[in-house]
């Protein structure tokens, strides 16, 4: 039995898989994020460590036996958060998490600090990016600053929770803006330029090896055998790619979660920061990946459920098809936190243009689909810029589970979406396949396959030329309001 623990932004996930790759059990808690201040986005480290003891507690009430017989555990997270320890182990402050803004200045002054930036990272400078925040400590609360013994990111945090040893792998430190992507090790340049050494950082191993043993009294706490390994895992996007077979050139996926990315295997080391697609490590060796991002995408709709007083997702989306394809031209600029790809603009805010006295929930939430499968649009145009080749799309997350947003999706981006039988279960289910070949040492092509095709969705050819001129309109609109945005 393998075990997959997912540290996410809105909760944390687990899945316990047997010899067969089948889900025998899952669970779930849910994790809320403080904003405090305006472009800030944080949460404690303690309310995932809370979290994850919640979730193995609901695994054991689900499934002991299942449970007592795991031999190791793959652990996949929210990449970027910058975790700071003192040299006792000590949380120092919250977390500052992937998609806060606050250190835009401090990204200008990095790329000023380190010239070669761009070429030993393969990526610009974002706020999201785990460096920039520590140049925003140092100058902001130099009294912590000054206590860093130790950087890691959220999953690290856990593993070193359930181990006591301190770890990353490459996917994740990729997204810290301090690995040289190439060689695959930290920078010592990259580090100077916020301060910083190498021996704050995490000992790096490749994802699918072994970072350490799960402590006695964690084994005891929740019925596993004494001797569980913890395999090095990966970043959430790098684990989903594991869990729905992206491991190869060409393959890409579609997550929609709380940000959306489009996700693609690389044999090679592909950069291209002037788009702002992030090129970073795969979790599996000699393996890497680019990404565009976005900052909300299945949040978006979250939010839109709030803001028209739904009664649920589900329900506002079935108002959505009742309502059909209207001739309204409303349109929806998804920068709700900011965006990353293609545009690095953390000032970038959510839009609603077009607004008429027929706007209506279902209006509102159907462009609110329609602005993040453009932005998502956007982002493959920015990988295509970077000489991808995308031979197919598959889709996981939360959003895979809505239909008419798939049809959008699809007609969006000008290619079939594929769909796979638990694509919702996403990056937990690629930790639990990285903790089996830490274990088996078995070949990735046979374990990372794409799991049962559920259906495949088609671009809807009667809506192709209407969205194509909304996404255009969609274009113009950003372009318009940007110098508002930084004012």
């Amino acid at each position: 039995m393998y075990l997959g623990l997912d540290i996410g932004t809105s909760a944390i996930k687990a899945v316990l898989c047997d010899d067969d790759q089948k889900i025998v059990a899952q669970a779930e808690v849910a994790l809320e994020i403080s904003r405090p201040a305006p472009l800030w986005s944080e949460q404690n480290p303690a309310d995932w460590w809370q979290a994850v003891q919640s979730t193995l507690g609901l695994l054991r009430q689900q499934n002991a036996l299942a449970l007592s017989t795991v031999k190791s555990v793959g652990l996949a997270g929210q990449m970027h958060g910058a975790v700071l320890l003192d040299k006792e182990g000590r949380v120092l402050r919250p977390a500052i998490l992937w998609n806060d803004g606050r250190s835009a200045i401090e990204c200008q002054e990095m790329e000023a600090l380190e010239p070669n930036l761009r070429k030993i990272s393969g990526n610009i400078a974002m706020p999201g990016f785990t460096a920039p925040k520590l140049l925003w400590v140092a100058k902001n609360e130099p009294d912590i600053f000054k206590k860093v013994a130790k950087v890691l990111l959220p999953k690290d945090y856990i593993r070193l929770c359930l181990t006591g040893d301190y770890v990353a792998e490459m996917s994740d430190a990729a997204g810290t803006l301090w690995l040289d992507v190439a060689a695959r090790k930290w920078s010592e340049e990259l580090l100077a330029a916020t301060g910083l050494s190498v021996t704050q950082m995490p000992s790096l191993i490749e994802g699918t090896d072994i970072s350490g043993t799960i402590r006695p009294e964690i084994a005891d706490a929740y019925g596993l055998s004494k001797n569980v390994l913890v395999a090095g895992g990966a970043g959430d996007n790098a684990a989903g790619a594991v869990g729905i077979g992206a491991v190869k050139p060409g393959h890409a996926f579609l997550s929609l979660g709380t940000s959306g990315v489009l996700f693609l295997s690389n044999d090679t080391f592909k950069p291209n920061p002037a788009d702002a697609v992030h090129a970073f490590c795969h979790c599996l060796p000699a393996t890497w990946h680019q990404m565009s991002v976005i900052l909300s995408a299945a949040s978006c709709l979250s939010w839109v459920v709030k803001l028209t007083g739904s009664n649920s997702e589900a329900d506002l989306l079935t108002a959505v098809a009742a309502a059909g394809t209207r001739d309204d031209e409303l349109l929806f600029l998804p920068y709700l936190s900011g965006e990353r790809t293609p545009h690095n603009n953390p000032n970038a805010k959510g839009v609603f243009f077009g607004l008429t006295h027929e706007s209506d929930s279902a209006a509102l939430a159907r462009s609110v689909l329609e602005g993040v499968a453009f932005a998502m649009a956007d982002g493959k145009d920015a990988l295509l810029a970077a000489d991808a080749k995308i031979d197919h799309i598959s889709v996981i997350g939360g959003g895979a589970r809505s239909d008419l947003w798939g049809e959008i999706l699809a007609t969006a981006l000008d290619q079939p979406l594929v769909y796979h039988k638990g694509g919702e279960v996403g990056p937990s289910f690629g930790a639990a396949r990285i903790a089996r070949l830490a274990v088996t040492g078995e070949d990735v092509s046979e374990i990372c396959v794409p799991p049962e095709i559920r259906k495949i969705i088609e671009p809807d050819p009667t809506q192709k030329d209407k969205l194509s001129s909304k996404h255009q309109r969609y274009r113009r609109l950003y372009q318009t309001l940007n110098n508002e945005f930084n004012y």
